[in-house]
């Protein structure tokens, strides 16, 4: 396992004085949720996942910044733009969890609390999803819950970050 030090810089302290902000990320083919294979992703869709995360973020005094992309660049970039700008990072990368080391190297760089989600159980699935690049440089992995997964990795999140508040 690596070893890992979450960034306790000024722009992440005194949180309680300002809602936290948070970056949701959802990687490749997500954009399609709610007809792609709904017997294993279910029937939400993106929108209403977000929807859902806004939600929920309103009642933990958190702000989220949703973002899709099927393009590992963007997500780099994006995850890159996160310094300075979010608390924390909640990720779903879909299938780059298991083949991207790109994505993984980019949150290392950045040093915020991310927590990666994923729909399905990725343990009860195909062999090679078993293997995850960014679960190493998370705070935490939650998987098998549906849409429910998301909320569950904000509250968590959240609950980190405000944790180290005090």
């Amino acid at each position: 396992m690596i070893a890992r030090v979450v960034a306790t810089s000024p722009k992440v302290s005194n949180l309680t004085l300002q809602p936290l902000s948070i970056l949701a990320l959802h990687g490749p083919n997500l954009n399609l949720l709610g007809q792609r294979e709904p017997g294993i992703y279910g029937s939400l869709t993106l929108a209403e996942i977000n929807r859902l995360l806004e939600e929920e973020g309103f009642k933990l005094q958190a702000k989220v910044f949703p973002l899709q992309s099927n393009h590992e660049g963007i997500l780099v970039d994006t995850i890159h733009g996160a310094l300075g700008q979010h608390h924390g990072i909640l990720i779903n990368a879909g299938a780059y969890t298991h083949t991207s080391v790109a994505l993984r190297d980019a949150i290392a760089a950045v040093n915020l609390p991310t927590v990666e989600v994923h729909l399905s159980n990725i343990y009860r699935r195909e062999d090679f999803r078993h293997h995850s690049y960014i679960a190493p440089v998370a705070i935490g992995q939650i998987s098998g819950f549906g849409g429910q997964s998301y909320l569950l990795g904000l509250q968590a999140l959240v609950h980190f970050l405000r944790k180290d508040e005090g």
